[in-house]
């Protein structure tokens, strides 16, 4: 953020009194609200910080968005007169934009005539609505086990290298061109090269003038990767409040947000809790999760890759983002390991709309048998591995040989890896998914060869 001269309305609130990293201690003639931010100018550097504590009645502990080596002892900060925020309007459809909304892509500035603090609280309980609707993705295995709750939360769970990026691409690609809904997309301490991809992808797929971009970049400051998917979120919600539009929020990696937020915990010198992490973990997370509703105008469906460490689901980061979510999609490493992609697990994935009176009895009767024959298969993989196949009886030998068929049949090649996998992307709708599932459980395809079953759209493609 460059600017010769601090803006004349900017009041001076202090110097700086000692900067350790991204914080920095200033001390004020008055005491500016926490979340406040502040400008700090010097030979044509801009520094913009933000409030997080009030250590005595005369000095304040802000954390800068940027690199401070060229920050002094002593110079003046100047107070913004309001939290951080950003300039909304249409034309950021298309673009690129930073924590501060300003253009990554080489365009113009957005207008600067309505702005949106990136910190806000949710709407009135009386203003939003439940979801109660199911989002088709074409995705077999997500659509027939763990559908998809339009206007919801959903997290795609996995270590590194399980696929988590993959599968939001492509979901973001098929929503994109089948709803034509709007998507932002928060890129929360990702390396600019994933960035510069998708950016790629997404114009070559004709779905980036629909779209939103939103980067904190892997190299930034602690208080830009933790902010930035609140300024992806203000964008997500005027989006909804303008267009009155089906909005896609996709955020990759909520883990890493909460990593930036440990960060600045540390930093700030708080004593961490549980494993090392941050002892406000459960308020920051519900103060991110806590915006993402729907209104009366429109509606915010959110797809959240959550890294997993050390593939531990009971790490209390992964804990607290799962009380959020409406949806989980475990992606297992097993799975890949089996050449099984996209890798959910099908035992452990779920969704709360996996209910009778939602999706009515073909669908839950269908994924129920479903889930029971794999669940029956993955009981007897060690009996099968000791003493073979032939020691089974006949039901189950006949149980485990359709399940074997309908786990090659839930994998799918997909559009964004096209050109890497040299197979071209299907999407299947439910409907046929159904059939074809009730087609493997009744034995109509009892004749093909579990290859036959791999890798391909519906059965009857």
């Amino acid at each position: 953020m460059r600017a010769s001269t601090v803006p004349t309305e900017f009041k001076t609130v202090g110097w700086i009194e000692a900067a350790h990293g991204p914080v920095v201690d200033v001390r004020c003639s008055y005491l500016p609200p926490l979340g406040q931010a502040l400008d700090v100018a010097d030979d044509g550097e801009r520094y913009v910080l933000t409030v997080y504590q009030h250590l005595d009645p005369g000095r304040i502990r802000a954390i800068a968005f940027h690199a401070t080596s060229g920050l002094y002892r002593g110079m003046p900060v100047h107070d913004r007169g309001a939290p951080l925020h950003v300039p909304v309007d249409r034309s950021c459809l298309g673009r690129m934009l930073n924590v501060f909304g300003e253009p990554l892509d080489g365009g113009a500035a957005l207008p600067a005539n309505a702005f949106r603090n990136i910190l806000a609280a949710p709407p009135a309980l009386a203003d939003t609505l439940p979801p109660t609707r199911i989002l088709e993705t074409g995705i077999k295995v997500i659509d027939l086990l763990s559908p998809f709750v339009r206007g919801g939360k959903t997290g795609l769970f996995g270590g590194a290298g399980v696929g988590k990026t993959v599968l939001m691409m492509e979901f973001m690609h098929a929503v994109s061109s089948g709803l034509q809904g709007v998507s932002v997309f928060a890129g929360v301490g990702e390396r600019m090269r994933e960035g510069h991809e998708l950016w790629h992808e997404m114009r070559d797929a004709g779905v980036l003038p629909r779209a939103v971009l939103v980067y904190g970049q892997m190299d930034e400051s602690p208080g830009v990767r933790f902010h930035v998917g609140y300024t992806a979120l203000a964008y997500a919600e005027y989006l909804r409040d303008t267009l009155a539009a089906e909005v896609l929020f996709l955020m990759d990696n909520v883990f890493r947000f909460v990593q930036a937020g440990s960060e600045i915990s540390g930093l700030l010198g708080r004593m961490p809790a549980t494993v090392g992490y941050q002892p406000t973990l459960l308020t920051e997370v519900a103060s991110l999760e806590e915006r993402i509703v729907s209104t009366r105008t429109g509606s915010i469906t959110s797809v959240q890759a959550v890294y997993v460490p050390a593939d531990d689901m009971s790490d209390p980061a992964v804990a607290t983002i799962l009380g959020h979510l409406d949806s989980t999609v475990i992606l297992s490493r097993q799975q890949a390991a089996k050449g099984i992609y996209p890798a959910v697990d099908p035992l452990k994935s779920g969704s709360r709309m996996m209910d009778r009176r939602i999706l009515g009895d073909r669908h839950y009767k269908v994924a129920r048998v479903v889930r029971e024959h794999l669940a029956r298969y993955r009981e007897l993989e060690d009996i099968i591995a000791m003493l073979g196949i032939e020691e089974l009886s006949v039901e189950d030998r006949r149980i485990v040989e359709r399940a074997r068929r309908l786990e090659r049949y839930l994998t799918q090649p997909f559009s964004v890896v096209a050109d890497h996998t040299g197979i071209a992307g299907v999407s299947v709708p439910l409907a046929q998914t159904l059939a074809d599932c009730e087609g493997f459980l009744d034995g109509r395809f009892d004749a093909l060869s579990e290859s036959d079953c791999y890798m391909r759209g519906g059965m009857a493609a």
